[in-house]
């Protein structure tokens, strides 16, 4: 059973990669078939995705884009997954120490450039693509997927029914809509449907809003002169509001430190989630 989806089948490898979400860089490939989708906050308030993918479940297409930098915010969310393949185009010439001194295989361009190309539909930078068997083929060490404090089962009895659900961001905003014909909350970002080149409308049938008290880089990172770059704490504990079933539960997170998982609870009891794909919205308190 697979630790990060409640899916039958053996655990693979895990590769990490960082996808670009700005108006110009839609529809994305590949996204569908992540296992985890952590939607995060970025300069101007808009988001970024962190797909975290399972090596037996990688897209049809063998394409994951488009891809863009990695962002402080990102090491500490992998960290509970072990030292994986993490995949980004680039980053702040400061960070790049940090990056090379972290618990994660860097797989950048800069590492591996043949697993990299440009695609057509979009330009520069929106069209940076990977294949992900490549990078997995070229760092083969990745952790193997692990728990990482998700519980799968049969919805816990109380929640609100909800057919529609908005998490926002400074400058981005996500809706899901839930479809009981295909027993997955849609998603619709900043006010229109979430599409991919290769799957259709993005969705899930599990969303974690989980609540963070948004700051600014701890170590002093800026994305411009004077404007330091968001950071969200995923280590500590907050609000977490989890979409199932069409039904939202409002309830708890916890992570203790780097090293452990991240429990969500309802009503003092672990939240359980639909088996499938889960996103995470890290939603600024």
């Amino acid at each position: 059973m697979s630790p990060l989806t409640g899916l039958p089948g053996q655990a693979g490898r895990i590769l990490a990669v960082k996808i670009d979400n700005i108006v110009d860089a839609r529809p994305q490939t590949g996204i569908d078939s992540a296992d985890v989708v952590y939607a995060i906050e970025v300069e101007g308030g808009l988001s970024r995705f962190l797909a975290v993918f399972d090596s037996n479940h990688l897209p049809p297409g063998n394409r994951i884009g488009p891809v863009r930098s990695a962002r402080e915010s990102d090491l500490p969310v992998l960290q509970q997954y072990g030292k994986v393949d993490f995949a980004y185009s680039g980053a702040l010439t400061r960070f790049l120490p940090v990056l090379a001194a972290a618990n994660v295989f860097n797989c950048s361009p800069l590492q591996d450039s043949p697993s990299f190309f440009r695609g057509q539909n979009n330009v520069p930078p929106y069209n940076q693509y990977l294949v992900p068997s490549d990078i997995l083929r070229d760092f083969p060490d990745s952790a193997t997927a692990a728990d990482v404090g998700f519980r799968f089962g049969n919805a816990p009895s109380g929640g609100v029914p909800t057919a529609s659900f908005t998490a926002r961001m400074p400058a981005a905003s996500f809706t899901f809509s839930w479809s009981a014909g295909q027993d997955k909350y849609l998603v619709a970002m900043d006010g229109a449907p979430a599409g991919t080149t290769d799957a259709g409308q993005m969705g899930a049938p599990t969303i974690v809003v989980q609540k963070v008290a948004e700051t600014t880089s701890p170590r002093g990172f800026m994305d411009s002169p004077g404007v330091l770059s968001p950071y969200a704490p995923t280590i500590g504990s907050g609000e977490a509001i989890v979409l199932r079933d069409g039904k939202a539960y409002d309830g708890t997170w916890s992570r203790p430190d780097a090293g452990s998982g991240t429990a969500f609870d309802f009503a003092g009891r672990p939240m359980t989630f639909h088996p499938g794909q889960v996103w995470i919205i890290l939603e600024p308190e």
